[in-house]
């Protein structure tokens, strides 16, 4: 590190204190990995600049940065809120499909009134085309409820595959080759 001028005060403010540590940290990683602390030093000098020209990337960089005062007040990860005012779903029919299946959901299903299957459509957000809330036939509704069950479950099986069958290995996949008759 050089030696500073006579003309500025060795501790005249907290940021140049601050510039001071980071330029010995950058030294400091310059003695073990002098490209990383190059790249570091570009980067910093880069966002820096750029905050002073830029008085919104500025605000933008400050917020990113500041933690929030309190926790609790922090902003919730992407949650989708709820705008449904319905009582929560007295079964959850992910769970029951899952351990019984389509003729245990349906027998589940059918034990409830109107209101409390509207209450697991809401809950659940399968109500897509905004019609089944108006529904009077149970076994409509209850006919959208195991639909979309089924749907959000087999939802990726693709790429799981199906356990009861292995993945075929690459030769059988190919089928004969012209040395090997098909049989």
């Amino acid at each position: 590190m050089t030696e500073q001028s006579d003309s500025r005060p060795d501790d005249s403010s907290p940021l140049e204190a601050q510039v001071r540590e980071a330029e010995e940290a950058l030294a400091k990683l310059g003695a073990s990995d002098p490209h990383l602390a190059a790249t570091l030093a570009r980067v910093l000098a880069v966002v820096a600049s750029e905050a002073a020209r830029t008085s919104r990337f500025a605000r933008a960089l400050g917020k990113a940065l500041t933690p929030p005062a309190d926790p609790r007040t922090a902003p919730r990860p992407a949650e989708r809120p709820r705008r449904s005012r319905r009582a929560p779903g007295v079964i959850d029919p992910f769970a029951v499909f899952a351990e019984t299946g389509e003729t245990g959901l349906r027998s589940r299903l059918g034990e409830l009134d109107l209101e409390q299957l509207r209450d697991i459509i809401s809950e659940h957000g399968m109500d897509h085309d905004r019609l089944a809330m108006k529904w009077k036939d149970p076994h409509r509704v209850i006919d959208r409820i195991v639909e979309r069950v089924e749907s959000r479950t087999a939802k990726g099986a693709a790429f799981r595959g199906r356990p009861e069958q292995p993945a075929p290995r690459h030769e059988e996949a190919a089928g004969p080759t012209v040395d090997e008759p098909a049989v």
